[in-house]
C-alpha cells in the first residue's frame, strides 16, 4: 500500500468480539466521506523547523508505548511524530493499538516526512486509533519507529480520552548495560516526570537543559516538595536521595520548567541488582493518571489461547496469576461469555463451555498461581468465546482479562504449512494457527537410539514414556556425585543431550562453579555426575558432540571447554579463550574424564544462543574439533580464520590444525563454526559470519582433518547471514538454519528485519537459494535463539523462539514463546510439531 506524503495508514481495521476498532472521526462516514475526513486529520500542521511543535504538546524522545487502563466505553488515542532530519534514513512510526487480551485492534503508520537531511524539525504528522471497550482492562499502544529502534531521529506524543495511563520508554537493546533515558523535547512547556521511587538511596541526573532554566522540583504525592535543584550554567543537574527520605506518600514527580532533558533516575531509568521493577522505565507526566500498573504487571497470563478439537472433547487449560507487589495479595477470577457481533459467526452458550476450578487464589509475592480452566468444545462448526477476569480483591479499580476462543475444528498447526510464517505483533502460533504444545518446549529436542524424544529442561529432563511426557528432576535424579559436585541448584550448562551406542544418555550441567557431565543408564531416570574440575575462577562455556545425522557416538560424548582468558576492550567482540577436549571414557558403567587436551590459545570462543552450532564430531576413534581464532586487529584479514584438528583416540596424539575458511568480519565471536560429517565419514564445515555468507568446506580425507579439504565455497551471493544449525540428513544432504537479514522487502518495505531460514545442500550439487521459514513479527533487530535437530529417521526439528530488540513488546510477555517445527521430507515441507508426531 503507497501513501501520499503527510498521510498515514490504517491497517487491520476488521471488528473484534470485544472491543471494535474504527477510525477516530469527526462523525459516523464511509466510502470517500470518509476518506476525505481520514484527510482532513492526517494532514502535516504547520510548525517552525526549529521547535518541537506547539504548547501543550509533551514531545518524547525513544520508543516504547503506553498502557491504559481502559473503562467501559470508547478509548481514543492519537498519537503524533516530528522527523528531527538530523540523519540519513527513512523514518515511519508505527503505532498498534492492542486490548486487554492482546488482540490487535488497529495499526496505523505515519510515514517520514520527506525533508533532507539536516533541515531540522519536519512538520507534525498525526494518525487517531479509537475503539470500543466492552470491559475494564490494560490496553496498549506498541510504538516504534524504522531504522531508529532507539527513537532518536523523531519526537511523538500522544493524547487519550483514558484518564488512567503509564508510559513506558523502551527502546530497541544494546550490547551493554540496559538504559532507557527519558528524553523530553518540548521546552515551550513545562513538565512532570511522575515515577515510583526505589526505597534505597537513588540518584537523578538531569541535562540537556535549556539556557537560564530554572530550578526543578522533586515532590510526593501529597505536594510535599522533598528537594530543590538549582541548575547551573552547563545545563545539567544532579541529586541523591537517600534511604532515610520516607517513601510512603507515592509516586513522587520530578517537575521541570521547561521540558527539554535527558533525565536519569536509579531504579527508573537504570538499574542495580535487587530494584524491584527492573529494565522498566514506567512514568508519567500527570500524577492523576498513575494507576498500579507496576503491581499488577502480568496479572493473568497468557492474555489468549486458541484452542482446536474434536466436538464434545474436554480440556485443561492452566493460566497464571502472578503478584509483582511486594505483598502477598489475593485475586478474585471469574467467567464472562461476550457476545460476538459478527453475524457470521455461530456461537454456542459460553456458560457450557467453560468451567473454572476456583473463584479465588492468594499469591506470594513476586510469585505466581496455576489456575485451571476446564473447557469442553463446542458442536461442530460453532466457535465459544470465554473472558477469564482478574480483579484483586485489595484493589477492585483495577481488573484486566485474557480471552479464550473454542473451535470445534481442526488447526491448522495439525497441517504443513504455507511457509513463511508471518508473525504479527502480539499474534504468534497459537493466534495464527491453533498451535498448543502438549509437550515441553522449554529447548530443542533430542532423540535416543530408538528414537525417543528428549527436552533438557530448566530443572532436568523430560522425555516420553508409558504413553506420557515424564520429568525427571536433577536435584532428585543425580544418585551419584562426588565433592565439590554437591547441591540442589542445577545450572543449565548446556541445552544439548547426548547419547551412545548403549543408549546411555549424558547431559552437561554445574552446581556453583562446578561442572559435570550427568550420565545416565536407565533413560532418565537416575544420573551420576562425573565432576570437569578446573578453571573454576574462570568465566566457562562447554560444549559437546550430539547426534547431527551420522556421528552415533561409541561411548561418552567428547567435551569442549572455552575458558576466557581476555577481553578486548577496543573491540568488544574480540576475545580469547582456552580452548580444551575432553574425551571420557566409560568402563563397567562409570565415567573417567581424562586429562584436559589443549587445541588453542587464541580462540574465540562459543556462541551457542541461536544455532547451537556442533563444535566437534567423531566417527571411531577420531574426534574432529572445529573452531575459530582471534586475529591481531592490527592485521587485514578476510574474517576468522577457521581451523579443524583431528583427535586420534588410539595414540592420544592431537593432528595439526587445518585451516578450511574464514568468516568475515574478523575478530566477532558471533562466527562461531559447526562442523558434522556424512555416511563416508568426509567432514563438513560452514565457517559462521556476522551477516555475510557461511563459507562451505568438505574435507577430502574421510575421518580426518588432514592433509586437504575443498575450497571454501560461499552457500549464496550477498546473504546476511549469521548464527549456524547444521545436520545432516541420512541421504548426506546437508541442513542449515540461519538468521538472515532482508532490507526493503516485504512486509517491512522501509527497514531491514530478520527471518528464520532454511538452506540445503544435496551431495554433489551447489548450495539451494535460502527460504524464509519464519518473519519476525517488528522491524529491525531480532533474533529466533533457533536450534536444529534431527531425528534417527532423518527427520528435521527446528526449535525457535523469537526475540524482538524491543523492551516494550518484550517486557509485556513473561517467559518465552518457543515453539517447534518439524519437516519430515528433508525441508520440503513444514508443520508445527504435536506429540503425535514423535
Amino acid at each position: 500500500m503507497t501513501t501520499a506524503p503527510g498521510m498515514h495508514r490504517i491497517l487491520n481495521p476488521a471488528p473484534h468480539t470485544l472491543l471494535t476498532a474504527a477510525l477516530l472521526l469527526a462523525h459516523p462516514g464511509a466510502g470517500a466521506e470518509a476518506s476525505r475526513r481520514m484527510e482532513a486529520v492526517s494532514r502535516p500542521e504547520p510548525g517552525g523547523p526549529s521547535a518541537p511543535g506547539a504548547p501543550g504538546v509533551l514531545w518524547i524522545g525513544g520508543v516504547g508505548g503506553v498502557y491504559f487502563l481502559a473503562e467501559p466505553g470508547e478509548l481514543v488515542v492519537e498519537v503524533e511524530k516530528r522527523d528531527r532530519n538530523r540523519r540519513r534514513g527513512h523514518h515511519e512510526l508505527r503505532a498498534i493499538l492492542a486490548g486487554p487480551d492482546r488482540r490487535v485492534l488497529q495499526e496505523a503508520t505515519i510515514p517520514d516526512d520527506g525533508l533532507p537531511t539536516g533541515s531540522g524539525w519536519g512538520p507534525r504528522q498525526r494518525c487517531r486509533l479509537a475503539a470500543r471497550v466492552d470491559g475494564r482492562g490494560v490496553c496498549v499502544l506498541n510504538v516504534t519507529v524504522s531504522q531508529d529502534r532507539y527513537g532518536e531521529a523523531v519526537a511523538w506524543a500522544f493524547r487519550s480520552n483514558c484518564r488512567k495511563y503509564l508510559i513506558e520508554t523502551a527502546r530497541g537493546h544494546k550490547d551493554e548495560a540496559h538504559q532507557e533515558p527519558i528524553v523530553l523535547a518540548s521546552p515551550d512547556r513545562p513538565a512532570s516526570i511522575c515515577f515510583m521511587p526505589r526505597q534505597k538511596a537513588f540518584g537523578v541526573e538531569v541535562t540537556g537543559l535549556p539556557r537560564a532554566a530554572a530550578a526543578l522540583r522533586m515532590l510526593d504525592a501529597r505536594g510535599t516538595v522533598l528537594a530543590t535543584l538549582e541548575v547551573p550554567a552547563g545545563g545539567q543537574v544532579s541529586h541523591r536521595f537517600p534511604t532515610q527520605r520516607p517513601r510512603a506518600a507515592v509516586p513522587w514527580r520530578l517537575e521541570l520548567p521547561a521540558a527539554e532533558a535527558t533525565v536519569h533516575i536509579d531504579g527508573l531509568t537504570r538499574w542495580e541488582s535487587g530494584d524491584p521493577q527492573p529494565h522498566l522505565t514506567c512514568w508519567t507526566p500527570d500524577p492523576a493518571s498513575w494507576f498500579a500498573w507496576l503491581d499488577h504487571r502480568w496479572l493473568l497470563t497468557p492474555y489468549s489461547r486458541r484452542v482446536h478439537g474434536l466436538p464434545g472433547e474436554s480440556r485443561n487449560l492452566t493460566f497464571q496469576v502472578h503478584n509483582s507487589s511486594a505483598r502477598e495479595r489475593s485475586v478474585q477470577l471469574g467467567l464472562e461469555f461476550p457476545e460476538d457481533p459478527s453475524p457470521a459467526a455461530a456461537e454456542a452458550p459460553g456458560d457450557a463451555c467453560a468451567r473454572l476450578a476456583v473463584s479465588r487464589v492468594t499469591v506470594a509475592p513476586g510469585q505466581s498461581a496455576s489456575v485451571t480452566l476446564n473447557c469442553l468444545l463446542p458442536a461442530s462448526g460453532r466457535t465459544c468465546r470465554v473472558r477469564l477476569r482478574a480483579t484483586p480483591a485489595d484493589e477492585p479499580g483495577f481488573s484486566t482479562y485474557s480471552t479464550l476462543i473454542l473451535k470445534a475444528e481442526e488447526a491448522a498447526a495439525s497441517r504443513p504449512l504455507a511457509m513463511p510464517i508471518v508473525l504479527e505483533p502480539y499474534r504468534h502460533e497459537n493466534d495464527q494457527f491453533g498451535c498448543l504444545p502438549d509437550y515441553p518446549v522449554e529447548n530443542q529436542v533430542y532423540f535416543d537410539a530408538r528414537n525417543r524424544p528428549f527436552v533438557r529442561t530448566p530443572h532436568g529432563i523430560s522425555t516420553w514414556r508409558d504413553g506420557r511426557w515424564v520429568a525427571s528432576a536433577f536435584r532428585a535424579a543425580v544418585t551419584s556425585r562426588t565433592p565439590p559436585f554437591e547441591g540442589d541448584t542445577f545450572g543449565m550448562t548446556s541445552t544439548k543431550l547426548a547419547f551412545d551406542r548403549d543408549n546411555d544418555l549424558y547431559a552437561l550441567s554445574t552446581v556453583g562453579r562446578t561442572a559435570a557431565l550427568l550420565h545416565s543408564a536407565d533413560g532418565g531416570r537416575t544420573f551420576a555426575a562425573c565432576v570437569i574440575p578446573g578453571r573454576e575462577n574462570r568465566s566457562r562455556s562447554f560444549d559437546f558432540e550430539q547426534f547431527s545425522g551420522h556421528n552415533a557416538l561409541d561411548g561418552p560424548p567428547p567435551i569442549l571447554r572455552y575458558t576466557l582468558t581476555r577481553r578486548d576492550e577496543q573491540l568488544i567482540w574480540r576475545r580469547l579463550n582456552d580452548l580444551e577436549l575432553f574425551v571420557p571414557k566409560k568402563h563397567h558403567g562409570r565415567i573417567a574424564l581424562g586429562e584436559p587436551i589443549p587445541v588453542s590459545t587464541r580462540c574465540l570462543g562459543w556462541s551457542g544462543h541461536s544455532g547451537m552450532p556442533a563444535g566437534v564430531v567423531s566417527r571411531g576413534s577420531k574426534v574432529h574439533v572445529v573452531w575459530g581464532e582471534a586475529t591481531d586487529p592490527k592485521l587485514k584479514v578476510a574474517g576468522v580464520p577457521t581451523f579443524v584438528a583431528s583427535y586420534d583416540r588410539a595414540t592420544g596424539q592431537l593432528g595439526k590444525p587445518a585451516l578450511v575458511a574464514h568468516g568475515p568480519p574478523a575478530n566477532d565471536v558471533h562466527n562461531c563454526p559447526s562442523i558434522t560429517l556424512d555416511r563416508q565419514a568426509r567432514l563438513h564445515v560452514l565457517a559462521g559470519t556476522h551477516g555475510a555468507p557461511f563459507p562451505y568446506a568438505r574435507s577430502l580425507q574421510p575421518n580426518d582433518a588432514q592433509p586437504r579439504w575443498t575450497e571454501p565455497a560461499l552457500t549464496g551471493d550477498g546473504l546476511r547471514q549469521t548464527y549456524i544449525g547444521l545436520v545432516c540428513g541420512p541421504d548426506d544432504t546437508l541442513h542449515t538454519v540461519f538468521r538472515w537479514w532482508r532490507f526493503g522487502v516485504a512486509p517491512f518495505p522501509a527497514s531491514s528485519h530478520a527471518t528464520l531460514a532454511y538452506q540445503r545442500k544435496r551431495p554433489g550439487r551447489p548450495w539451494e537459494p535460502p527460504r524464509v521459514l519464519v518473519v519476525a513479527p517488528f522491524s529491525e533487530y531480532s533474533v529466533f535463539y533457533h536450534r536444529l535437530t534431527i531425528d534417527r529417521k532423518g527427520r528435521l526439528f527446528l526449535s525457535y523462539d523469537c526475540w524482538s530488540t524491543y523492551w516494550f513488546y518484550r517486557n509485556d510477555h513473561p517467559g518465552s514463546r518457543r515453539v517447534l517445527l518439524l519437516s519430515p521430507d528433508g525441508g520440503d515441507t513444514w508443520k508445527l510439531a504435536e506429540t503425535s508426531d514423535f
